[in-house]
């Protein structure tokens, strides 16, 4: 997956947005002012951070060790980092990418969620 690749299927969900909080070379991909993705965009390897259901997070990083390792920065129970340089199918990166994303939604209040359309 390429840096645009990237940039584009975070923005393709329900209220995406494309924030810088911490410098302009660090992408924060957020639904309703929540994180879903981090990612330094022009960074090569290419990384991503996402949200990952905690029995998962685990379950990917044992199964793929060199290119999914704890979250950097971030709550490692929580949040694996994704080395997106080709090792990994891009079907795999891209569930990976809206499963943290649903994970964002499910924690919104319902009415945020029924305005997503993703109750």
């Amino acid at each position: 997956m390429t840096p645009k690749e990237l940039r584009d299927f975070c923005l393709s969900f329900n209220a995406a947005e494309e924030d810088f909080p911490f410098s302009p070379e660090i992408s924060v991909f957020k639904v309703r002012g929540k994180m879903f993705a981090l990612s330094w965009i022009e960074a090569r390897p290419l990384k991503v951070n996402l949200k990952c259901d905690p029995e998962d997070a685990v379950r990917l990083r044992s199964e793929h060790p060199e290119l999914i390792i704890p979250g950097y920065h971030m709550n490692k129970r929580h949040w694996n980092t994704v080395t997106l340089d080709g090792g990994l199918p891009d079907r795999l990166v891209r569930e990976l990418i809206e499963d943290s994303y649903d994970l964002v939604v499910a924690g919104l209040p319902r009415a945020e969620r029924l305005r997503l359309d993703r109750p």
